[in-house]
């Protein structure tokens, strides 16, 4: 009987022993499936992080992609657009000096039949024509060969009709013909004014002058002559022929100034006595 009791005690204890266990089991089951639930939210909200994440990581490389091959491809057109307009703008300069090289030769065509018809005139000796012609002539793109050639054909036409102007003009003022003279005076001097013969036709230019009353535009000419002609004769005769126009004007302090100039400069000269005798009227009367 006692040890039945004592195995119905142990089984009881044991009962005991078990249903605790069991509370344990399942409180540590609950605890575990707490743990587990929380884990799981933890690795949804890391996996739902690390989702975001990632999407942000891809849209931001997929920007800095896309910006890096935007950069890429303006760099790209901008090179394109640049070379466009190098080359655009070398076609255009190329045409411009087509063009300019065409105009050029148009140019050149139009000097070289300009210069050969102005050649047929020196070679006719159309010496008027010649000196017209040259103003318009020079104008073109002539070479320096060309240029000189026909500076020379004019300035001997110049020249030569200079000489023919001062000839008639002798003739005419031999003949009395004072206007007729000074006229072709003038055309000598306008012909070449460096011409040898240029002082000459000064001189007796002004003798037309004041035979025909035009003393005050032969003074100035006569002024000139008397003071830079490097011709002893015909600084003499200008000096002479200032002081009879200085006294048919009636300046008489200038005309006593210039014939004591004179008969100072020119003791040996012609007209010395003349000079005196004029000197010594315009001082008794003036």
């Amino acid at each position: 009987m006692d040890q039945f009791d004592d195995e119905l005690r142990e089984i009881k204890r044991e009962i005991v022993e078990s249903r605790g266990l069991i509370i344990k089991t399942n409180n540590l089951t609950n605890a575990l499936a707490a743990d587990l639930k929380t884990i799981s939210k933890r690795q949804l909200g890391f996996e739902r992080r690390a989702f975001w994440n990632s999407a942000s990581a891809n849209l931001l490389f997929v920007l800095v992609v896309i910006g890096v091959v935007k950069l890429a491809w303006d760099a790209r057109i901008d090179s394109v657009q640049a070379e466009t307009k190098q080359a655009k703008d070398k076609i255009t300069k190329l045409e411009t000096d087509v063009k300019e090289m065409q105009r050029r030769a148009d140019d050149r065509t139009r000097a070289e039949s300009a210069a050969a018809a102005f050649y047929e005139l020196v070679r006719a000796g159309r010496r008027q024509e010649i000196i017209d012609g040259f103003e318009a002539l020079r104008k073109e793109p002539l070479s320096r060969a060309e240029l000189a050639f026909f500076t020379d054909a004019v300035d001997t036409a110049r020249a030569e009709l200079g000489i023919k102007s001062y000839q008639l003009g002798l003739d005419h003022l031999r003949t009395g013909r004072w206007h007729e003279a000074a006229v072709a005076f003038e055309d000598a001097i306008r012909m070449k004014e460096n011409a040898a013969h240029t002082p000459s036709a000064r001189l007796n230019l002004a003798r037309a002058y004041r035979k025909l009353n035009r003393q005050r535009d032969a003074i100035p000419m006569l002024m000139q002559l008397s003071e830079a002609s490097a011709d002893k004769e015909i600084t003499d005769d200008a000096m002479f022929l200032l002081c009879e126009c200085l006294v048919d004007i009636q300046a008489w302090n200038d005309a006593k100034t210039t014939l004591r100039a004179f008969i100072r400069r020119f003791p040996d000269s012609p007209f010395l006595n003349d000079a005196r005798m004029e000197l010594a009227d315009i001082s008794l009367k003036h």
